[in-house]
């Protein structure tokens, strides 16, 4: 079982670099050509889908069988991303915490909490889909 999870964690640094290609892509591209209002959702809504696609694509590496595995992956994977935001945004670049929990405002736009729930359910999810669960 630790495999599967040493495993997790390294695709979970794949969706980390995604995440960080995703927001240049947003402040470079999107927010030019769109305004940064709509930037901004288009950038949740296109990681959620590289994450689940991601997830969809190397699940079969987890070499999990049971449901309850691939929920483990994704609340390790969802801890580890709001750890990430939190401590890497506060500590490292010096956000305020209440620039932080900006990101989890809705009505700005912000499909931060989108994110993190494709996060959270996409290794079960891509599992199912992948026919990777035993009854």
């Amino acid at each position: 079982m630790r495999t599967v999870f040493l495993k997790a964690f390294v695709i979970w640094l794949l969706l980390l670099a995604l995440a960080i290609l995703n927001a240049g892509i947003r402040e470079k591209l999107l927010a030019s050509w769109f305004g940064p209002q709509l930037a901004l959702p288009l950038s949740g809504l296109s990681l959620s889908l590289l994450i689940f696609l991601v997830t969809l694509l190397v699940a079969p590496l987890l070499k999990a069988r049971k449901a309850v595995h691939y929920w483990m992956v994704g609340a390790i994977w969802l801890a580890m991303t709001i750890s990430f935001e939190f401590l890497f945004g506060h500590l490292v670049i010096g956000h305020s915490w209440a620039k932080l929990l900006e990101a989890y405002n809705v009505s700005t736009g912000n499909l931060w909490l989108l994110v993190l729930l494709v996060t959270a359910v996409s290794p079960y999810l891509a599992a199912r889909a992948r026919g990777l669960l035993t009854p």
